[in-house]
């Protein structure tokens, strides 16, 4: 027997105060004050992108943080240092 194959929309009903959905749709983009359905799609999107981007800066933020990346990231430009201006003349 087959499997029934998943959709790719996943369908929940869910309750919104009307006070939210009147502030939102009264400064979402005029395509999408109509349409609660792809305004809560695209408000999720954004929520997700901002969610990540925030987790990508903390993690950078550690990183920097980190003295054995520092001393790796020192060791690395003295290397290249003697390269930086490698073919370029000084005027």
């Amino acid at each position: 027997m087959k499997k029934k194959a998943l959709s790719r929309t996943l369908r929940r009903s869910v309750a919104l105060p009307r006070q939210l959905v009147k502030e939102v749709s009264a400064v979402a983009p005029p395509e999408l004050r109509d349409n609660l359905n792809r305004l809560v799609t695209v408000a999720l999107q954004e929520f997700a992108a901002k969610r990540n981007e925030s987790a990508f800066e903390e993690a950078m933020a550690r990183m920097a943080a980190d003295p054995a990346i520092q001393s790796e990231c020192k060791a690395i430009s003295k290397d290249f240092a003697i390269a930086e201006a490698d073919g370029l003349k000084d005027d």
